[in-house]
């Protein structure tokens, strides 16, 4: 084949690869990631391995719960090499919610490449905010919400490093300001309702996790959470509402909590405010700190 012939051939191929990524995404915005899955697998075996392709099938097979498929995506798209911030970005954090060191190299490379690419830099800012080296994360969050002061995800993670770093005023407001851009982001708002009870305002977290568990019925962690902050307010019918379907979603491994968190209902506004306030509160607070990546 001529120069010219494999020049087009390579520019064909990049541009089927664009579109299998840009299809992809798109499913994936309506959460349709079984079939973002088969496709990005179709194009790799039409196209062999490319590290765009091997990305986003790693992105898919996470939403899946497919995390071992999902690793070895990630893995195989950082050992091509690459140098697409975007690839590195997406990959090293995905690697990052699977422990493996490998991530912070991939997360340092695109944030350095690429400081003008908020993703990037979030990315990589999120990750040092879950390593606990809070100073450096939050300059690059802050540097990312300067690049793209309408992304809800870079306001959110803001948000949790503030959180981490103990800088409560400045994290509510960032996750406040993220769920004025995404008011269907049912987690989220979990999230910022236990952020709110943790704070000491009771009343707004019982509002916010009310609304959560509302929308969450399987997350068994929210309906428990959620049952606690309306007792304290003394919200009875909906606090036993939400105790109800987090035993209808719950397992065997739920069952104790689920009898402590009955008994304190049983026991009182007091009791359930103690509890949520003290014990099961901040324990989940944190895990749910360090969970999103």
């Amino acid at each position: 084949m001529s120069e010219d012939g494999e020049a087009r051939g390579a520019a064909e191929r990049a541009e089927v690869i664009e579109d299998a990524a840009a299809r992809a995404q798109s499913l994936g915005e309506d959460e349709r990631w079984d079939e973002a899955y088969e496709l990005l697998a179709e194009a790799l075996e039409e196209q062999g391995d490319d590290p765009l392709l091997l990305t986003w099938a790693g992105m898919a097979a996470q939403r899946l719960g497919e995390e071992s498929q999902a690793y070895d995506h990630f893995r195989a798209a950082l050992a091509m090499e690459p140098s697409d911030p975007f690839v590195l970005a997406a990959a090293g954090s995905g690697l990052s919610a699977l422990d493996d060191p490998a991530a912070e190299a991939a997360l340092r490379m695109a944030a350095l490449t690429a400081p003008e690419f908020p993703f990037a830099r979030a990315a990589y800012g999120a990750y040092l905010a879950r390593e606990g080296l809070f100073g450096e994360a939050i300059a690059e969050l802050e540097a990312a919400r300067g690049l793209a002061p309408e992304d809800a995800g870079v306001h959110a993670e803001l948000g949790m490093a503030y959180l981490l770093a103990k800088r409560t005023d400045e994290g509510l407001d960032a996750l406040e300001e993220a769920l004025s851009r995404t008011p269907a982001d049912s987690w989220l708002r979990g999230l910022f309702g236990l952020a709110l009870v943790d704070a000491g305002r009771g009343e707004e977290g019982a509002e916010q996790l009310h609304q959560a568990a509302g929308e969450r019925d399987d997350d068994v962690e929210v309906q428990l959470l959620a049952a606690l902050a309306m007792g304290a307010q003394g919200w009875d019918d909906p606090a036993w509402a939400a105790l109800a379907r987090a035993e209808v979603h719950a397992d065997s491994s739920d069952r104790e909590l689920i009898t402590e968190v009955e008994d304190r209902l049983e026991a009182g506004p007091e009791a359930a405010d103690e509890f949520l306030r003290e014990d099961l509160g901040p324990t989940l607070l944190r895990e749910r700190l360090l969970q999103r990546a």
